[in-house]
């Protein structure tokens, strides 16, 4: 483990101290969550926080893994200060917002909190592009080192996040991540997946994370290119049938 940590800040440092960072202060939000009562529409107003501190943190490390195979030094530089930059404003206001028990997604009780949740938006519309850019660049640069079916599982856990690191859009359209109803209340614990209405936090949850799950499986498990791209697809259909199953109002985990 040591080992990994030291290989990661070797290639990409900014990625993986910001991402440390990221992950550490989730630690010390959960902490104040288990004694803090604050409550935003039904829920510990300090998950939000935790979660997104944890997969921003998850996004920085993997990121600044796969970065380090590209032999582009100014452009990875420039690529990771902007994510920083980007994704860090994004968390402060989140836990800012948090800690005064306002909402920070969906606000727009002011010109103020509206104006801040454009800029929010325009932060992870703009860290995505950037993301798909280098996607692009395992696309279209060589590399002899890697097999084929681990680079294979980067592109599309690349493309697969791009996508549904977009569907935040519908969110936003939507005014909210729940369909069907409203309310955070009574949902899965920790992720506050609603039992109740369709969600389409799910979807963007699953989809995003293809980034991780489709590499690793293909590294350790598959490591056939064929088997590689067919677990793209049904990845990506899994994350497709969470976002139908949101927008027909339908709660995906209502067994649980």
């Amino acid at each position: 483990m040591i080992d990994f940590f030291a290989v990661l800040r070797s290639r990409n440092e900014p990625l993986f101290y910001f991402g440390l960072t990221c992950i550490l202060s989730a630690v010390v939000v959960l902490l104040i969550a288990k004694f803090s009562h604050v409550q935003i529409n039904g829920v510990n107003a300090w998950y939000k926080p935790f979660k997104f501190a944890l997969s921003i943190g998850i996004f920085s490390w993997t990121m600044g893994w796969y970065t380090g195979y590209l032999e582009l030094p100014s452009q990875v530089s420039t690529y990771s200060w902007t994510t920083i930059i980007l994704l860090g404003f994004e968390l402060f206001y989140i836990t800012f917002q948090a800690a005064r028990g306002h909402l920070s997604h969906y606000n727009v009780s002011s010109s103020l909190y509206t104006s801040l949740t454009a800029a929010m938006a325009i932060a992870a519309i703009a860290a995505t592009l950037y993301t798909g850019y280098i996607g692009i660049l395992f696309c279209t640069k060589e590399f002899p080192e890697l097999p084929g079916y681990y680079l294979w599982a980067i592109r599309i856990g690349i493309f697969l996040f791009v996508v549904f690191a977009f569907e935040g859009a519908v969110m936003g359209a939507n005014g909210s991540h729940s369909v069907g109803g409203s309310g955070d209340g009574d949902g899965l614990p920790l992720l506050n997946w609603s039992r109740k209405y369709g969600d389409l936090r799910i979807a963007h949850f699953v989809g995003m994370h293809a980034l991780q799950v489709l590499p690793l499986i293909a590294y350790y498990l598959l490591r056939d290119i064929k088997l590689v791209i067919v677990l793209g697809l049904v990845y990506g259909a899994l994350a497709l049938f969470c976002l139908v199953q949101a927008l027909n109002s339908k709660p995906l985990l209502s067994f649980w």
